[in-house]
């Protein structure tokens, strides 16, 4: 990891951008994909599994017998540890349904909202070299808590062509039914435009790579929903001197390990802890099964020394980090000040993984600074928010005049009219 020592200002912005590793045209070839899925359908996602995963399916929906027998072959222990992160982000996601109360904005007028929840959801989980059926429960119990009715998952067959074990087991804990092999961009195409087996979705939800990315954001240029533009994982650390080397680092290798281009950050006012942190590094690396892919990953990566903590978040906004780590004495102190963000974990035993699986928060989050514009998936995701307003003969009235003069102001003489004739005929 590089090392920044009081940078300036000035320098933020350059420190805070994204290191990028695109393939070159994986805009014109993701739009190449979409094409041939939406004029060929099944037979281009065959056609797409054989070349990209290595193997065509028997049947590209799973059936329920078969999500069975491989969901048997989980272990007990995985079995429990699957069913409390359910029911604790369940739990959390329940405390976002919020009953909004009605407003009379002048007597005779009563404005209320209603939240109500997107009929057909696909969400797509990726494969590659970690199968990440924690995302599932992500963004499946939040869409259930939301009222969702119908959730299409999309997921790689992989070389075997068939569904990965937990993730069949975590489907049927979340009573999931549809349930696909198809993988990357051709997926996000069957979810947008539909095929002969899989029926277009309302909206599209889930993480992948650079080409499933750019797929989402095709799509919705085309007017379909998706969630929100996710690129490679990352963390922020602010740790203070009372932060153990030890566990920072476990902190920044466990995002380090996710690809070769996620990113990670240590900001600290102690210069000393810094190279601890960089020890320990160092050596927790050598201790991990994917720690070939967490050098990658640290050799785009750095820690920078500030002279405060309070410059730390502020350096902390720029980065508009996707999870950051307050490592750091009295954490609540400084929760006002955290106002780009995707999801904070507050104090020294608050490590990141926690919410990656069972605290309850979503782990589904903005990247690449999009903390600065978008929230994490949430109950909200899955709902459309509808406006209503009930006015009675008094109410319009009262707003009819304000109405006519501003319809009028802008040369729209049908929308004064709208108004003033029901003014009339109630004056008799």
């Amino acid at each position: 990891m590089k090392t920044y020592v009081n940078p300036k200002r000035s320098d933020w912005e350059d420190l805070c951008v994204r290191p990028r590793s695109d393939a070159p045209d994986v805009s014109s070839k993701v739009a190449e994909i979409l094409r041939a899925v939406r004029t060929r359908g099944d037979e281009a996602l065959r056609e797409f599994s054989l070349r990209f995963d290595g193997a065509v399916p028997e049947s590209l929906r799973v059936s329920r017998q078969s999500r069975d027998a491989l969901a048997q072959q989980v272990t007990p222990e995985l079995l429990q540890a699957a069913r409390e992160a359910i029911a604790n982000v369940t739990e959390f996601h329940k405390s976002q349904k919020l009953d909004e109360r009605g407003v009379e904005t002048v007597p005779g007028v009563t404005c209320f909202r209603r939240s109500v929840p997107i009929n057909r959801v696909g969400i797509y989980i990726p494969g590659g070299t970690a199968p990440l059926f924690s995302t599932l429960i992500m963004l499946a119990a939040p869409a259930l808590v939301a009222g969702v009715k119908e959730i299409a998952l999309c997921t790689p067959g992989g070389t075997e062509g068939r569904l990965n074990p937990v993730i069949a087991c975590v489907a049927e804990l979340l009573g999931i039914e549809e349930i696909y092999l198809v993988g990357g961009a051709q997926a996000i195409g069957a979810m947008a435009y539909g095929t002969s087996t899989i029926r277009a979705v309302d909206k599209i939800c889930g993480p992948g790579n650079g080409f499933v990315t750019e797929a989402k954001l095709q799509v919705a240029s085309q007017g379909i929903a998706i969630d929100m533009p996710a690129g490679p994982s990352e963390v922020l650390v602010v740790a203070d001197e009372g932060a153990d080397p030890r566990f920072v680092a476990a902190d920044l290798l466990a995002q380090a390990e996710h690809g070769a281009d996620s990113q990670v950050v240590v900001v600290t006012t102690s210069p000393e802890l810094l190279a601890k942190i960089q020890v320990e590094v160092g050596r927790q690396v050598g201790l991990l099964p994917r720690g070939s892919i967490a050098v990658q990953s640290l050799e785009g990566s750095f820690g920078v020394v500030l002279p405060s903590l309070e410059e730390a978040l502020q350096f902390s906004n720029v980065y508009a980090p996707e999870h950051l780590i307050l490592s750091v004495q009295d954490p609540d102190r400084y929760v006002e000040m955290v106002v780009n963000a995707g999801s904070v974990f507050l104090g020294y035993m608050a490590a990141e993984a926690l919410g990656d699986y069972a605290s309850g928060t979503n782990h589904v989050l903005p990247t690449n600074r999009g903390a600065r514009a978008f929230s994490g998936v949430s109950v909200d995701t899955f709902v459309r928010k509808i406006t209503f307003q009930k006015v009675t003969e008094a109410g319009l009235a009262r707003l009819a005049p304000a109405v006519a003069c501003m319809a009028r102001a802008e040369g729209l003489e049908a929308h004064a009219r709208a108004v003033l004739i029901r003014e009339e005929v109630t004056r008799g």
